[in-house]
């Protein structure tokens, strides 16, 4: 049933010649480069809480994306069936694992956290729901460009609203009880070490086709790794900012929206020109975690540092 849906949207794909998968493969590669970076503004510049909250939910969810990738060890569409080819180049950018799906998993509590944030004032209402039919065309995007089954994506999208929830009620827990967030920030350190343990010693499938192995574990613990770290990284980096930072958000007003946004652009130098020299120095493993906390450490604790100089002093 799976692979017959792929392939029907493969014919359909083919019968309008293509036309819908540019849209496809912007929406798909947007979830996971660059959208993070509109719950970062939201932390910085408008609300500090919802943007922590989402930023949260996102580093959680992709952590325990990658820990069930590397535990069900899942093939990609092609593999399982010839007959499914990948739209464009999209075969390219999904040499791992297939389940769950990366993207969704990814999109859901990024645009869910923010539908959750705007769902409170009456005029942002319509972009909880924009963000809603997001999520929804993210994921599509991968049954569309033919990289992912609908199982991927079903499970990547619950994945994501279960820990939009769970996020959610800690967030209340810890308004109720501040002083048990330490707790909680060494528990998610701790995990992440413990996760890094288990896939790097865990047993992979190492099957062959004509001479060539299917995925390469290396490959996918080089592109595993720093989602699993992040949420040991995020944790590290929050309890820094809560505890010798406490920056207050900008506000939407002229200067904190430019400051933002000056941020912002720093930001996207680091992301788009920091990741090779890191992995020159140190590797294609650990080189993408030291990129990756880099960028936590500068959204999270950094570049909030910088806010912080710019807001009145307290007598």
């Amino acid at each position: 049933m799976d692979i017959n849906y792929l392939l029907w949207l493969q014919d359909f794909r083919n019968a309008i010649h293509d036309s819908w998968t540019p849209f496809m493969m912007f929406a798909s590669s947007f979830a996971v480069r660059y959208l993070f970076l509109i719950p970062v503004f939201i932390y910085w510049c408008v609300n500090k809480r919802k943007g922590l909250y989402t930023l949260a939910a996102f580093h959680i969810c992709i952590a325990i994306n990658a820990f069930i990738k590397l535990t069900a060890c899942v093939y990609r569409p092609w593999i399982k069936d010839a007959r499914v080819i990948p739209a464009g180049n999209a075969i390219a950018t999904a040499p791992d694992y297939s389940f769950p799906s990366g993207h969704t998993a990814t999109a859901t509590p990024l645009y869910g956290g923010m539908a959750v944030g705007f769902w409170d004032n009456k005029k942002t209402k319509w972009l909880s729901v924009l963000c809603v039919i997001a999520i929804l065309i993210t994921g599509f995007s991968r049954n569309y460009l033919g990289v992912h089954t609908p199982q991927d994506v079903f499970v990547g999208l619950s994945l994501g609203i279960f820990i939009l929830w769970v996020t959610h009620v800690l967030f209340n827990y810890l308004t109720a009880h501040p002083e048990k967030e330490d707790w909680f920030l060494l528990g998610g350190v701790l995990l992440t070490v413990l996760a890094l343990v288990y896939v790097t010693f865990k047993s992979y499938p190492m099957d062959y086709v004509d001479g060539k192995l299917l995925v390469d574990p290396q490959h996918m613990m080089r592109s595993s790794y720093k989602d699993i770290a992040s949420l040991g990284l995020f944790c590290i980096a929050r309890y820094i900012e809560k505890r010798w930072v406490r920056f207050q958000p900008l506000g939407l007003n002229v200067k904190g929206i430019l400051l933002s946004l000056a941020g912002l652009i720093l930001g996207i130098i680091l992301l788009v020109f920091l990741r090779k020299p890191c992995t020159d120095w140190l590797g294609a493993l650990w080189g993408r975690v030291l990129h990756q906390g880099i960028l936590i450490n500068y959204f999270i604790l950094i570049f909030p540092v910088v806010i912080s100089f710019f807001q009145p002093k307290k007598d």
